[in-house]
């Protein structure tokens, strides 16, 4: 998955993606890391963090990102002040809705435990 930042948010993206959600981030080939941005990956999921000069966060559109342990998860980011949504609005699955310092709109779900 691909997602937007502006200029010189790398710091922001890394105490995010590596130190909230616990992701390795990845070593980009030169010619793309002169570009900026970074790459995430954990959990059979890739993130790929690429600058825009004219950046403005998804406050609708957003990933979902199908998780296991969604309650241990909704705690980890809690526990690092990241405020979560819960949205029971979606047959069959548990979920929440965040955002990152960005400004970015994420969704994380798993099937419900009780279908």
């Amino acid at each position: 998955m691909q997602l937007a930042i502006p200029p010189g948010a790398e710091e922001l993206c890394r105490e995010f993606w590596g130190g909230v959600l616990g992701m390795t981030e990845l070593e980009k080939p030169p010619v793309l890391a002169a570009r900026g941005g970074c790459w995430f990956q954990g959990g059979g999921l890739d993130v790929h963090l690429g600058v825009e000069q004219d950046f403005r966060p998804s406050r609708k559109a957003h990933p979902g990102i199908l998780v296991n342990s969604l309650r241990a998860l909704a705690d980890r980011l809690e526990d690092h002040g990241v405020r979560i949504t819960w949205d029971h609005n979606l047959p069959g699955h548990d979920r929440f809705h965040t955002f990152d310092k960005l400004g970015n709109r994420f969704e994380f779900l798993e099937p419900a435990r009780d279908h």
